[in-house]
């Protein structure tokens, strides 16, 4: 019985882990401009589209395990590589706090002008 519940508790992790981050990944996906993917060099944008919809339906209705694990690795494949190359060429990298690159701790750094 207690083995029971730790396989349902466990597909019930599995279920969620894998659907959660995929339905994000193609939001985040469907959001971005279709230039961006281009100038960042990856796949288009419905080549991603696809991929993540697919990742999407599988895990809400197949679920067979190894269909899951290759949805997981296209999802992970977008957050880590993707997704930061669409940001930096769509200027929404990491922000600063003002300045510009040359300022120190005390102010712009001129080189002794």
């Amino acid at each position: 019985m207690l083995m029971q519940k730790f396989d349902s508790l466990l597909a019930t992790l599995l279920y969620f882990g894998t659907l959660v981050p995929a339905v994000i990944a193609l939001v985040m996906a469907a959001t971005s401009r279709e230039d961006a993917f281009r100038a960042a060099d990856k796949q288009t944008k419905p080549f991603w589209l696809i991929l993540l919809g697919i990742t999407v339906l599988v895990d809400m209705f197949l679920g067979m395990l190894f269909l899951q694990i290759a949805g997981l690795i296209a999802t992970i494949v977008f957050f880590v590589d993707v997704r930061p190359a669409l940001r930096q060429v769509s200027g929404g990298g990491p922000k600063r706090r003002g300045g510009s690159s040359s300022d120190g701790p005390y102010g712009p750094y001129n080189g002794g002008r």
